[in-house]
């Protein structure tokens, strides 16, 4: 039997057809153009239909699909990105395809693929935090999801700062202000502009604004003010994944996201060494894992495919 796993993202749709192995045998993708639910399920059955081939419905088991979003059930309660709230997309996708359907949040979906084939595998306890325009969170607890009434795994907006920088979820000093790609551009550009002669700030000019692996790169080739930036930027990341090792004491954290791929003694060895000296199981000798997610763009689609098994 076969699964179907389909990554709803903010710029483009991505389908899979996983078999029990967690590999991906077919790939189709698109871009988003969003106009209405009803025309979004459509587009994602058609991609369901594309990665089938010749396959009969029969020979698929399910299809998981993840939202950029909160869900529960069968309904979309609402998306940051796409102008979606209270949308019954089970039932609108099975209007095309009639097969088993489960919607998931896309973090949720990365931590399951990771849990079952990558960083977390073997694990009971696994946490991924996912770095990008926010900070997004996926929890494996005792080998089942834990997705809590609808939302759980939010993690990017426990606040580390009492009235810090704003965030967009309507409180200030959310984790995700300060460790997401956002929060890493917005220091990078204010450092840039308080230090004319520097490398961060030529990039910046060239380039006309920084990127995360900008940014990291300068501080690659040793610039004072990008060296800065980045130290700066693991140890809110650090503060962020000590809470969590903290309260939930899973047996492996994983960082993935676009920024997890900066050079490791710039963000994956600082982030070890602060979580390994400040977290609360020192003082019993018990440290967590602290890794870099292994699946990389994978995780979405194989997890979104095999989620009901966690579940």
């Amino acid at each position: 039997m076969y699964a179907i796993g389909i990554d709803v993202g903010g710029t483009n749709l991505k389908a899979g057809l996983v078999n029990e192995k967690g590999e991906i045998l077919s790939v189709s993708r698109t871009p988003l153009h969003f106009t209405t639910a009803e025309d979004l399920a459509k587009v994602l059955a058609d991609l369901a239909l594309q990665v089938m081939g010749d396959l009969s419905p029969d020979a698929i088991d399910h299809v998981g699909i993840g939202i950029p979003g909160a869900v529960q059930g069968g309904n979309i309660l609402f998306t940051a990105n796409i102008p979606m709230k209270d949308v019954p997309l089970k039932a609108l996708f099975q209007k095309h395809l009639n097969l088993p359907v489960t919607l998931a949040n896309d973090a949720d979906c990365a931590a399951a693929g990771e849990y079952l084939f990558g960083a977390g595998k073997g694990t009971q306890d696994f946490i991924i935090v996912t770095l990008g325009t926010g900070v997004g969170g996926g929890l494996i607890l005792g080998g089942r999801l834990h997705t809590g009434k609808c939302c759980a795994g939010e993690v990017g907006h426990m606040v580390i700062d009492l009235g810090g920088q704003p965030c967009g979820c309507g409180r200030a000093g959310c984790w995700e202000s300060y460790a997401s790609a956002t929060g890493l551009i917005r220091m990078g550009e204010e450092a840039a502009a308080a230090h004319r002669d520097s490398l961060l700030n030529q990039i910046s000019r060239e380039m006309g604004g920084l990127n995360g692996k900008s940014i990291f790169s300068a501080a690659d080739q040793g610039d004072p003010a990008a060296l800065a930036v980045t130290a700066q930027f693991a140890k809110y990341l650090a503060v962020g994944v000590t809470n969590l090792v903290n309260i939930l004491q899973p047996d492996v954290l994983a960082i993935g996201g676009g920024i997890a791929g900066a050079p490791d003694h710039l963000l994956l060895t600082p982030l070890q060494n602060y979580v390994h000296e400040y977290c609360y199981g020192r003082h019993v000798g018990h440290y967590p894992k602290v890794v870099k997610a292994q699946m990389g763009n994978d995780a979405g689609i194989v997890g979104a495919a095999l989620i009901h098994t966690l579940l």
